[in-house]
């Protein structure tokens, strides 16, 4: 049974049904209207600043840099949507053939309605807001439900939109599971969600129903090859950086290596000297390394950790610190990917794997028989492994030489294939996904050929000639 907007939560008084109206009616459609609400959400980021930093501190132990990346990311989707915005508003022409003429035809971008925005605890404030931004750019109105799992964030995320948006442009719900799936019974026009692939299949099943669409960002394992021809330096310290910010809770964080055998001494020695340059004798006190989220995270990654110290699978770090929840950045022998746990699923947390490789097409074999990952990274070869890897492979991206920065990439689509997700957004990206492409053909009166109408007395032959 359909349960009511107001009846979900206290702090969504407005039904979607009279946030969708403004949408039908065509008031959000103005240029106007849209940079007015991007110039509220710049407005929001900077009120953000200072209390941000303390959410993210509190929720997730965010250093304060690393918790900068979060409003910075999404000031560089609102530059880049300012500057195109009219482009991508106008009406795309597209040419007729003969038998179609005198007349004209087009693409338009419409809104879609009221859209539902559900974002993860990783990047609580980034995530939930970086897809607003196209949401409004492209004409909606948008609900969002923070995690519940970053509770501070959530509650600043609800302050904020509350204070720069009237509630029947953007309203926020806080709560947990049972709430997010209260508002899953609504009827919006998109659901988008970030977040893990269990919980994925909840959202598009309870989008079924009412044949909502939908866009999964989710994760996934994926992978970095290092082949000959990398530089180990440069090689060791990106992957350094890679599983260590944000204490590895990034979807397009490293989840393995895959390295060849002459690299694979070389490498680890490398990567655990660079962990150590980043956080001093002790991790578990550097003020650089984030915690894990919460408990239950915690204890998921530290069976794992527990159960590869008793099998001597640790190559370098390995401690913890169930007080902080904080695990220090470990590198992990892995001889039979099949059977052991550290390859079953997505790691997300500071443990990297390593497996050997005998060359480029044993790794692409071993990425090829698991879900196609959310990103797919290769250090070294050359222009033909990079080549081959583009073309006997299938992510959601590919990035050659670096790992996590495509994600701050406004230019870029982002978004999964298969078990990583479904639908991709930044910049044009995410408004066409918060669009509907609306065919619109125009044609005069003064030209009308009675052939096409019974009695039908043109030959068929004749008929395909002229059609085509």
């Amino acid at each position: 049974m359909t349960t009511t907007m107001a009846a979900v939560h206290p702090l969504l008084p407005v039904p979607v049904e009279t946030m969708r109206d403004p949408v039908l009616q065509g008031r959000t459609r103005p240029l106007a209207w849209r940079l007015q609400q991007l110039d509220r959400l710049e407005t929001l980021l900077e009120a953000a600043a200072a209390p941000l930093l303390e959410a993210l501190a509190e929720d997730l132990g965010k250093p304060p840099l690393e918790a900068s990346f979060e409003r910075v990311a999404i000031r560089q989707e609102l530059k880049l949507t300012r500057r195109h915005l009219r482009r991508w508003m106008a009406p795309r022409t597209v040419g007729l053939p003969p038998w179609a003429l005198p007349g004209r035809a087009a693409v338009q971008s419409e809104p879609l309605g009221c859209v539902l925005i559900v974002g993860p605890w990783n990047y609580p404030f980034q995530l939930c807001l970086h897809p607003l931004v196209s949401a409004l750019a492209a004409g909606n109105s948008a609900v969002l439900k923070p995690s519940e799992h970053a509770p501070r964030t959530a509650q600043l995320i609800a302050e904020l939109i509350a204070k720069h948006f009237p509630p029947e442009i953007v309203q926020v719900v806080n709560g947990d599971g049972s709430v997010a799936a209260a508002l899953l019974q609504e009827r919006f026009d998109h659901i988008f969600f970030t977040g893990g692939s269990r919980i994925g299949r909840l959202v598009l099943a309870a989008a079924a129903p009412h044949l909502t669409p939908v866009t999964l960002e989710l994760g996934g394992k994926s992978p970095a090859i290092v082949l000959e021809g990398a530089d180990l330096a440069v090689t060791a310290r990106r992957l350094a950086w890679g599983k260590s910010i944000n204490a590895g809770q990034t979807c397009v964080a490293p989840d393995h290596l895959l390295v060849a055998p002459a690299l694979r001494e070389p490498l680890v020695q490398a990567i655990a000297e660079e962990w150590h340059r980043f956080h001093g004798e002790d991790p578990l006190q550097s003020p650089h390394l984030g915690a894990i989220v919460n408990r239950a995270q915690f204890e998921r990654l530290e069976a794992l950790l527990e159960g590869a110290r008793r099998k001597g699978q640790v190559l370098a770090g390995g401690r913890s610190d169930p007080e902080t929840r904080r695990i220090e950045p470990t590198l992990l022998d892995v001889s039979d990917p099949e059977g052991d746990p550290l390859m079953q699923e997505e790691l997300f947390g500071p443990l990297l794997p390593v497996l050997p490789v005998p060359d480029l097409e044993a790794a692409l074999q071993r990425v090829r028989r698991g879900s196609k990952p959310l990103a797919l990274y290769l250090f070294g070869g050359d222009r033909g492994s990079r080549r081959r890897v583009l073309e006997a492979s299938s992510s959601g991206g590919v990035v050659f030489n670096d790992v996590i920065v495509q994600a701050g990439l406004a230019e870029l689509p982002f978004g999964g294939v298969g078990e990583s997700g479904m639908g991709t957004y930044h910049g044009e990206a995410g408004f066409r996904t918060f669009s509907h492409q609306r065919s619109v053909l125009s044609r005069p009166f003064w030209l009308d050929l009675r052939f096409r109408y019974p009695p039908y007395t043109m030959s068929i032959k004749l008929v395909e000639r002229l059609l085509g």
